[in-house]
């Protein structure tokens, strides 16, 4: 029963975020957001451009793919899932430090932005 099946995995999603930290509790929420935003939207007819958010001087990694999937809403998230998902766990699992995740992170969506560019140029 497909409907069952949906309600246990909503349960477990809750038992499993009830089990963690704040913390945690927003890396979750910004990577369902992220997943949620793979959704695939129309070909554009003219090259969108990046929105100009700036980097704020302070900002968590969580913070850093909300704003980059702000700056960036035209890219498919789903191509960067994979790159992205790494980049979450050397920061959260191996400490690695945000700033250096975060400038991962800016340089991983340009250089999807320039391969959507070129595509798009393309036809």
């Amino acid at each position: 029963m497909p409907g069952n099946r949906a309600k246990s995995g909503e349960r477990q999603l809750r038992s499993l975020y009830t089990a963690l930290d704040q913390a945690d509790r927003e890396t979750l929420l910004a990577f369902a957001e992220f997943l949620a935003g793979r959704k695939k939207e129309p070909a554009p007819t003219e090259l969108p451009e990046p929105t100009s958010i700036p980097r704020p001087e302070k900002e968590s990694v969580v913070g850093a793919i909300k704003r980059l999937s702000a700056t960036y809403p035209m890219l498919e998230k789903g191509r960067m899932l994979n790159e992205t998902s790494n980049l979450m766990t050397r920061h959260i699992m191996h400490g690695r430090a945000a700033t250096e995740v975060i400038d991962e992170l800016e340089a991983l969506f340009g250089r999807h932005y320039e391969q959507f560019r070129e595509e798009f140029q393309r036809g």
